[in-house]
């Protein structure tokens, strides 16, 4: 037993675009899509944990591993499917872990499909700070305000950072089998600003969904997740028109660091940029 309605999973990089991506989602009838992250990934996460810890279903497993391993997954796929209460027939669940958990993604449906937002990583970076300079007075929930700009930029690019963790998850999609890598939609920033109304029509039309116009200056504005569990260091706000944003500067240093450390990701998404 899988999920009744298709499952696309939205993903990628922090400041990447994701609250945009979901509210133009939104605007397609055959679409459910709530426009905020989504804990039932990390419920998944801990159940299974908690069952991977669990006495009794070990010694089930010892005398009946196929049939009580079918009972797990069966009931894990359960829990999943009654989160949403929809008729409508794709889902949306938004996550930055989805990527790493490609795997988990297709036991729930074997054909999910995922939609990974990705955005030059100087301005993610920018962005990033441009918002700590509007709320010096806050932290951040890992405790970097106390730490210089260099120093914000090394721990949200390490690999368990906020950007790197992610970041991470998409160099790896290289390791992924074909048949994988074909679930995936990368989403570009800068492309979906320059051109929504032409990135959402090829982003339905790979879902199989029909047609749908998108008027970019008149979007539906609906509640956002709630910004004060990210210490309002990344904001989620939403507008009736697409809007641009502005260009931030970021130090020199750190840019050509990002460029030579992460070469890889400028190769894919911005060859341009590369000196």
């Amino acid at each position: 037993m899988t999920i009744d309605r298709a499952l696309v999973c939205v993903t990628g990089l922090p400041r990447a675009g994701s609250t945009l991506l979901c509210q133009l989602l939104a605007e397609h009838p055959e679409i459910e899509c709530d426009r905020m992250s989504s804990p039932l990934l990390g419920a998944l996460q801990a159940l299974r944990g908690h069952l991977s810890d669990s006495e009794f279903l070990l010694s089930r497993l010892d005398g009946n591993f196929d049939s009580t391993y079918q009972r797990l997954a069966r009931s894990s796929r359960a829990f999943a499917a009654a989160w949403w209460n929809t008729d409508r027939p794709i889902v949306v669940d938004k996550h930055r872990g989805w990527l790493s958990q490609l795997e988990l993604a297709l036991e729930l449906d074997p054909q999910v499909r995922m939609l990974v937002c990705v955005r030059e990583l100087g301005q993610v970076l920018g962005s990033i700070e441009a918002q700590h300079r509007r709320t010096v007075w806050l932290d951040f929930p890992d405790d970097l305000a106390n730490l210089a700009p260099y120093g914000r930029a090394e721990a949200l690019f390490a690999p368990a950072g906020v950007v790197g963790g992610p970041l991470r998850a998409i160099q790896g999609v290289q390791d992924r089998s074909p048949q994988e890598q074909q679930r995936l939609f990368f989403v570009v920033f800068e492309h979906l600003m320059q051109e929504p109304a032409a990135v959402m029509a090829e982003i339905f039309a790979w879902l199989g969904l029909s047609p749908q116009a998108i008027d970019p200056q008149n979007l539906t504005v609906q509640p956002h997740e709630a910004d004060s569990y990210y210490r309002f260091k990344y904001r989620h706000q939403t507008f009736g028109a697409v809007r641009s944003p502005p260009v931030h500067p970021i130090s020199p240093r750190i840019a050509a660091e990002l460029q030579d450390t992460h070469r890889w990701f400028y190769e894919l998404f911005y060859p341009g940029l590369l000196t």
